[in-house]
């Protein structure tokens, strides 16, 4: 490749001082890592990297993803200087109120930007399962050499995430070999040196987990271009380049020190940097004619290749017509509309089952209707009832398979399975065990952040795990799930609202969905017919006893059945009672105030019944004279028999409505 060393060299310092003024401008930022990157990355967006900032959502186009997110100045600089979206007054309004140049990238919100980044690690595993869903499209439609490959900046800090062991093990055990990462090797964290806590061999570990390892000057732009070409011959290795660079290069005060990591340098400080760079002192955020000029010829270049692919694309639609047609429903995530009636056939006939075992039937049928539904466990698929049994496991050479085999590593299977879906094209879910969704915690938080449709599937969700203990007998969890924005937590019943819940979850386009399953046998709901099961698609609706409006039981998943029979014992009692499922109580508190009257009536007293922390559920026990009471559990469980712990902590038919009748006096 023959490079324009001119050109990249005034290129790499116009994104020097754009970073520099921007983030001084913000009073913001963190200068360090694009000042220092910028000579390296500018090589493999000018020369490497597939892209048409005309169509920034072209199937064959490479995905740039930027897991290092604090340096996202770097990202805005080049999706200016290559055509994107990003006006000089974007750049300008660098972590404002409303701008499109947030203080880490977002998706969604910027053009270009392939992911949500900045919580260190999860750039990098997203990159992962953006690498996993191309090989995965190239073996379903047989279009690899259509598909882009996956670059991705990675920094110290990135690599210290624990994630980040994950997500290297999990690509080098794939082969990925249409991954490849640039890190960032200047040496310098927040707290200085990262010789005071980092001192691992970096490339050893990777060869370790099957990547190929390269070590680079990042001012040698030959060195570099050779490298990217190197790792881009690989076939069956993930690449890592490990670029030595130093941090805010061109900052002749503060280059090489933590001072330019997480701060702005200061005007002083920016006015010798525009002076190393030969830049005009009077002229805030000035880009040299000749740096456009030399952007838009590498635009054009790859324009070229953009046409070019579509016209193979094109040949490919003609010659495979049936092939075309299913990767346009995949790329639309066209669901089915007789999905939710085959849901609802297997389904609601299931009698006394634990609700682990009708998802997994749920499962199936989903995989059946939808080829582009595709995920794994956490090594509990035969727990979790996670495997689609019609299809086999997702593993090098040929990736035909829709079974992830995550082994035990929660936090990068939420994060691939965010990465997988970020694309648009797959729905991705997850499993595993209730209590370990504190290990995926980031994961789904960014997955609703960045309004991914991903789906996380939890069982063995409450203390009547039983024998393994507290350690396993989640309490607190399902009720910090629900404290974060945008996630729809379900919890179901039974097989109807399993059901449901999954059709919900798959019609959700724009937020992540848990479900939440039992380990036990529940029974299945008594309801009364003249009930409307399609209320349940409200997230909470009248069970039975709807004549019974001074007395409401409120209850979830395997306490619905409980709340049923606590209220045939308070009938006996004179005190007819109304039972209320709410599957999911975010749906629920988002229904007009009518519905929610309509089924929680205004003036009753109200009890919940949840096998769990009782936090969140006070505010369904009404403001009346007369109160009601939160059935749940505030402390941590014990080891012993469910049988037992059932009696133990109050969770039988006989010991609830006695509460409640003593309550009532």
């Amino acid at each position: 490749m023959n490079l324009d060393l001119a050109a990249l060299s005034i290129l790499s310092d116009t994104i020097r001082v754009l970073s520099a003024e921007a983030i001084e401008k913000a009073k913001s930022g963190h200068p360090g890592m694009p000042m220092g990157m910028a000579d390296a990355i500018s090589v493999l967006w000018s020369y490497y990297l597939r892209f048409n900032p005309q169509d920034t959502k072209w199937l064959g186009r490479d995905k740039f993803v930027l897991s290092a997110g604090h340096g996202s100045m770097l990202l805005y600089s080049l999706l200016h200087l290559f055509g994107y979206k990003v006006s000089i007054e974007d750049i300008k309004n660098f972590r404002q109120l409303g701008s499109i140049t947030p203080g880490h990238p977002e998706f969604g919100t910027t053009d270009g930007v392939e992911t949500s980044t900045g919580p260190l690690g999860q750039g990098f595993a997203n990159s992962v399962g953006l690498a996993i869903a191309n090989k995965k499209l190239a073996a379903d439609y047989k279009i690899k050499d259509l598909l882009g490959r996956i670059f991705c900046v990675i920094s110290d800090g990135d690599l210290m995430e624990g994630v980040s062991y994950e997500a290297a093990s999990m690509a080098g055990h794939l082969q990925l070999n249409n991954l490849i990462c640039l890190y960032d090797d200047n040496k310098i964290s927040i707290g200085g040196s990262t010789d005071v806590c980092f001192t691992e061999n970096t490339p050893a570990r990777f060869k370790a987990q099957g990547w190929f390892v390269q070590s680079v000057d990042g001012y040698d732009y030959n060195a570099v271009a050779e490298a990217i070409e190197k790792a881009l011959a690989q076939k069956k290795k993930p690449s890592l380049i490990c670029v030595k660079t130093i941090i805010g290069k061109g900052s002749p005060n503060k280059m090489n020190t933590a001072d330019c990591h997480g701060a702005p340098l200061g005007q002083s400080e920016v006015e010798l940097v525009k002076k190393n760079c030969k830049w005009p002192l009077d002229k805030e955020f000035y880009v040299p004619k000749d740096v456009y000029s030399f952007c838009a010829e590498c635009v054009k270049e790859k324009v070229k290749d953009y046409n070019s692919n579509q016209e193979l694309f094109k040949k490919w639609q003609s010659s495979h017509k049936k092939l075309a047609d299913k990767l346009n429903a995949q790329l639309e995530l066209r669901i089915p509309a007789e999905l939710k009636a085959d849901l609802l056939k297997e389904l609601g006939g299931c009698g006394a089952d634990a609700t682990r075992s009708i998802s997994g039937k749920a499962l199936q049928v989903i995989a059946e209707h939808i080829p582009f539904f595709i995920g794994g466990s956490a090594d509990l698929e035969s727990s979790n009832k996670t495997y689609l049994k019609e299809s086999c496991d997702f593993k090098a050479p040929d990736y035909k398979g829709r079974n992830i085999r995550y082994g035990v590593r929660e936090h990068v299977m939420g994060a691939i399975a965010n990465g997988l879906t970020y694309t648009r094209h797959w729905i991705s879910f997850t499993g595993t065990f209730l209590s370990f969704a504190d290990y995926m915690r980031p994961a789904i938080r960014m997955a609703a952040l960045a309004k991914l449709q991903t789906i996380f599937i939890f069982s063995h969700d409450s203390f009547y795990v039983g024998e393994d203990g507290p350690t396993h007998q989640p309490i607190e969890q399902i009720n910090s799930l629900r404290l974060i924005p945008n996630l729809q937590v379900f919890r179901p019943a039974d097989g109807y609202e399993t059901a449901y819940c999954y059709w919900l979850a798959l019609q959700t386009k724009d937020a992540p969905s848990v479900l939440v399953f039992s380990r036990q046998k529940v029974p299945a709901v008594e309801r009364d017919p003249q009930e409307d099961l399609e209320n349940i698609l409200r997230g909470g609706y009248v069970v039975s006893g709807r004549d019974n409006k001074m007395i409401c039981l409120i209850a979830t998943g395997s306490e619905v059945p409980l709340a049923v029979e606590v209220a045939k014992i308070l009938a006996s009692s004179d005190h007819p009672a109304r039972v209320v499922s709410m599957p999911c109580r975010e749906l629920f508190m988002k229904q007009d105030g009518d519905y929610i009257d309509d089924v929680i009536p205004f003036g009753s007293v109200q009890f919940t019944i949840e096998a769990g922390s009782t936090f969140g559920w006070h505010d369904f026990i009404g403001d009346n004279s007369v109160g009601g009471l939160n059935f749940g559990i505030d402390n941590y469980g014990t080891s012993a028999p469910a049988g037992v712990l059932e009696k133990h902590y109050g969770f039988t038919p006989d010991a609830i409505a006695k509460k409640i009748l003593n309550s009532l006096r």
